[in-house]
């Protein structure tokens, strides 16, 4: 059985930083794209950032230059640091694996990962 587990949300100052991490286990993890989600109270499910078996990413316009996703495949560990936080940033935060080319960028569609984790709150105050 998959599973995903994420952690590091919490409650952070605006400017403030935070690292999540997405723990992996049941699945071959190097062989998948990795993606981070978010979902904040009445908006849609947006993808963060993404990054494929091979290396690649992607970050969104509205977190580039703040957000860096990276993989330990040796710790079958996804991360996201995120830094220079803002208020919009709040929301809950979904680790997700999914079939993707090594050799290109991740997918950016959520149709693409067919596994989920339950999700991580981060709150940013002002």
């Amino acid at each position: 059985q998959v599973q995903l587990v994420e952690s590091g949300g919490g409650q952070v100052q605006a400017g403030g930083s935070l690292r999540l991490s997405c723990a992996a286990s049941g699945l071959t993890f190097g062989n998948y794209a990795m993606g981070w989600f978010r979902q904040a109270p009445g908006k849609e499910r947006e993808l963060v950032a993404a990054i494929s078996s091979g290396g690649h990413t992607f970050h969104a316009d509205s977190v580039k230059g703040r957000f860096t996703i990276s993989r330990d495949n040796a710790k079958n560990t996804l991360y996201l640091q995120i830094n220079s936080l803002k208020p919009e940033d709040t929301a809950v935060y979904y680790c997700a694996a999914g079939r993707g080319s090594m050799y290109s960028g991740p997918p950016r569609s959520s149709l693409s990962y067919e596994y989920w984790g339950q999700g991580t709150q981060v709150t940013v105050s002002s």
